[in-house]
């Protein structure tokens, strides 16, 4: 009996619990590749070239994930910061390209 009101308390607390989950890392994924694309930068940054490929590389030391664009002449390193939502929701990113690359 002891279970059976444990789980139903656990299952009472579940639907707010799962309120607040992230989505799933393929649309996480989406989300961030949209915000590289999104940005009209780097298209002059990159010369107008056509993209090969867009990869994740790695995390900055303050955290934010390191994406590399590589085109034909160039491999452009871009970080995505994230900005979390303030209640249930996705996470956004801020795209932070630094200077003097692709030159």
């Amino acid at each position: 009996m002891k279970y059976l009101i444990l789980t139903s308390i656990v299952m009472s607390v579940a639907p707010v619990a799962s309120a607040q989950a992230a989505v799933s890392g393929y649309y996480d994924s989406l989300e961030r590749i949209g915000t590289i694309l999104a940005d009209g930068r780097l298209a002059d940054i990159l010369h107008q070239q056509p993209i090969g490929a867009i990869s994740n590389t790695g995390t900055r030391k303050d955290g934010a994930a390191e994406w590399t664009i590589r085109t034909q002449d160039c491999d452009l390193k871009v970080y995505l910061v994230p900005t979390l939502p303030n209640g249930p929701g996705k996470t956004t990113y801020a795209i932070d390209v630094p200077a003097g690359q692709c030159d």
